[in-house]
This record gives structure tokens, sequence and C-alpha cells, in this order.
């Protein structure tokens, strides 16, 4: 350790010395120290400059709807490669022809195979139509044995009502027939007594005797009429019985006769309906053979090759990329600014291949960017552990080239809130998010409720 102490020391005045004078009083210094000071100053004047906060996404130029986006045609059924009527890069039309593929299942073999489901589904509907002409006649044939049935059950209850009437007639002659016996007994007894006393002759009473047995043997007659012509009523009524027996067992026979050909013709025209859907299918199996464009594009890309190769349903043909799109970008977002990013919200984009001068936090100076705006945000995290944000050309800013292709490269920023200079630098420092902040239309919202 050195052995100085305090009374040793020696202070140096600079006045004392010329040497130290002359430098120190240098022109060049001062002008040093007044640009230092200068610097100094605009350092803390750029402090307080406004910063744009932004959040800052990496994505690729798409279409802004689906069906404008890069498409692959299919075929619908399994077949084999006849003839392409297209090539790479050539233009095709919406319906237009891209290639003819022949059948390979047997079942479809038959060239007459719509021709032949077209007949058997006319000679179907000819023996529907013949059927509906069966119930028809079966529906006259049980209305005439209806009629026919009331007519006889009509005609039986007249001979009911005749067979009553000759009862009664017969009965009125028994009762006649009757008193003219009880006459004729009381004339016999009479003459018998008168003959016993003599004042009658023998032949006198065997007249009354003899019409006394006349009316004996005209009673016998008269009943076993009125018994004839009760058997007659009773006959009638059996008729009767008998009439409704017979039509009902008719009119029962015709009726189930109809419903058995209504259920036949029911089950011809199901077989109709099965024989029509063949006979579509196979007329549309027919429109499959040709594939065609479903839209206006460009054969950017022929997936198959060749002819006579045979291909299953659902293979890739052709990649098409439509003629008319809206272009748009999807960028991804981090997890963590998810919550700052809204519908509407205002993003400057640049392309890939494009000159540009990015200052993100001073938008107005920047070069070779353009405007969007989101128009939709995915609620799902994608596979690169980021949210996926669509935005389209900002109708308010300049358009976007016309020149951009599918599937360029494109970065985006969303502008967020302004600040200062010095805030934006603390935040970083601390490692605080940007501040949060609401929508326009959020906010009117907001008023509204309030």
């Amino acid at each position: 350790m050195l052995n100085i102490s305090k009374d040793n020391q020696v202070l140096i005045t600079p006045g004392k010395y010329a040497s130290i004078t002359n430098v120190a009083r240098r022109p060049h210094y001062k002008t040093l120290n007044k640009i230092i000071i200068g610097f100094l100053i605009f350092l803390v004047a750029c402090l307080f400059l406004p910063w744009t906060q932004n959040i800052s996404g990496d994505g690729s130029v798409t279409t802004l709807k689906p069906d404008h986006r890069p498409q692959t045609v299919h075929n619908a059924i399994a077949g084999r490669i006849e003839k392409w009527y297209v090539q790479e890069g050539d233009y095709v039309k919406k319906g237009d022809t891209i290639l003819f593929i022949s059948e390979i299942k047997e079942d479809y073999l038959d060239p007459n195979l719509v021709s032949n489901t077209k007949e058997q589904v006319d000679a179907k509907k000819m023996a529907v139509e013949s059927y509906s002409d069966k119930v028809s006649s079966l529906e006259l044939q049980s209305e005439s044995l209806g009629t026919e049935r009331g007519l006889k059950l009509q005609q039986a209850r007249n001979k009911i009502k005749q067979a009553h009437l000759k009862i009664k007639s017969d009965s009125m002659d028994l009762e006649a027939i009757k008193t003219q016996l009880r006459i004729a007994q009381t004339q016999f007894n009479r003459s018998t007594a008168l003959n016993k006393e003599g004042l009658k002759p023998m032949t006198d009473v065997e007249q009354k005797k003899l019409k006394l047995q006349e009316a004996e043997a005209y009673i016998i007659t008269q009943e076993n009429k009125l018994l004839s012509s009760q058997n007659e009523l009773l006959n009638a009524r059996v008729e009767i019985n008998r009439i409704t027996a017979e039509y009902a067992e008719k009119i029962s026979k015709s009726q189930s006769d109809k419903f058995t050909a209504i259920s036949t013709q029911y089950d011809t025209k199901a077989q109709v309906n099965k024989l029509q859907n063949q006979y579509i299918n196979y007329s549309m199996r027919n429109g499959l053979y040709y594939i065609t464009s479903p839209q206006d594009g460009y054969v950017s890309r022929a997936l198959l090759a060749g002819i006579g190769e045979t291909i299953k349903e659902g293979t890739p043909i052709v990649s098409i990329m439509p003629a008319g799109y809206d272009i748009a970008i999807e960028t991804y977002v981090n997890p963590i600014d998810l919550p700052l990013v809204h519908r509407g919200a205002k993003v400057r984009v640049w392309f890939d291949g494009w000159p540009r001068i990015v200052f993100s936090g001073w938008p107005g100076l920047s070069y070779g960017t353009y405007g969007g705006r989101v128009v939709a945000i995915e609620n799902f995290i994608s596979q690169n552990g980021k949210y996926r944000v669509l935005i389209s050309p900002d109708s308010e800013a300049e358009k976007w080239p016309k020149e951009l292709s599918i599937g360029a490269g494109a970065q985006s920023i969303a502008l967020l809130e302004t600040v200062s200079v010095w805030y934006e630098i603390w935040r970083n420092l601390n490692g605080f998010p940007p501040n949060y902040y609401k929508s326009d239309l959020n906010d009117g919202k907001s008023k509204e409720k309030k």
C-alpha cells in the first residue's frame, strides 16, 4: 500500500498552466458541445412524438369468397379415361368439357340400358292404368249387385204382402165356410126333427145331409188352402234371407276383388316409381361420363395423365383457378394479441416482391404498404399456434395491385392506439401489452345502452 497522506496532496489549478488554458479555449470543442446538447434536446423531443401501437402478422394472399379459391375437379363415378379436351393453361367456361370417361361397371355396360328402362316404366304405367280400369269395373259391378239386391228384396217383400193378403182372404173364406157348415148342420138337425114328426120327407133330410157333408168337405179344403198360403208366406220370408245372403256374398266377393286390384295397383305404382328412379339415375349417369368445369377459370394443373387409365369415384382430375375473384389476405396473430383485434379494424399490409419502406409506429411515413380492414376472425387456434384473421382491401385507401397472385406472401400491421414514444419505450421495457381499446361501433352501442 502506498504511503500517501492528506498533508502531501497538491491541488492543480488549470489557470496556472497555459497549455491547459489553450486547449480548453479551442473553438471546435464549443461546437462539439453544442452539437451534443442539441442532439440530447432532439432525443428528448422525440420521446414526446406520437407513436402508433401495432400488432404484426405473417400470412399469404387468398380470396375473400371460398368459391373463388383454387379448386380441384373430381369425377363422380368410376370409369376409364377416353379423351382429354383441355390442357394446362387453357381458359375454360362453366360447363366446358374437360374429360370424357367410359363405363367399367358391368351393371351399366348395356348401351340400351336407358331405353330399356324407359320401356319398362311405360309398361308398368299401362299396368297401373289397367288396374285402375279394373277397379272402376268392379265398383260398377258392386253398384249393379246392390241395385239388383234391392229389386230382389222389393220383389220378395211384395210376395210377403201378397201372402199376407192371401192368408187374410183364405181366413175369411174359412170363416164363411164354417158359418155355412153351422147353417147346414142346423138345417140338417131341423129336417131330421121334422122328419121324425112327419112334417118333412126323407128326401129333404137326405138333401140337407148332403149339403152338410159338402160343407164339411169344403171346410177341409179351405183349411188346406189357408195352410198353403201360410206356407207361401214362410217361403217368401226365407226367400228374403236367401237373397240377402246371396247378394252379400256376391258384393263381398266384388269388393274383395276391387281391394285386391287396388292393392296390386299401388304395388305397381311403387314399381313404377322405382323404375323411374332407376331411369333418372341411368340418364344422369350418362351425363356424368363428361366431366365439366364448375365455373370460369384457368386449368392450372392436370392431376392425371394418359388414355385408358382406370379411376375410382372422387379421384382428383384437374385444378382450376377461377378467373374472377375478390382478393384478400389471411394472416396469423399471437393469442395474446387476439383480444385487441376486431372486425372492421384498419390494417396496413405489404406483399413479397413489392418494394416498401415500413415504419411500424408511423404508418403515414411508410412506403409500399396498402390499407385493409379485418372482415373475419377465426375463433379456433390454428396448427401453428396462432389465430387466423382475414383481411380485405380498404375501400377508402389505395387499391391493391392487380398483379398479385394467390398464395403470395404478405405481412400485416394492425394499427392500435396512438401513444407517445417514451410511453412505448417504457411499455416494452416493462413487458406490458399494447393498450386495449374498443371500436367506434362498440362505443356507440355502449353509449346507447347507457
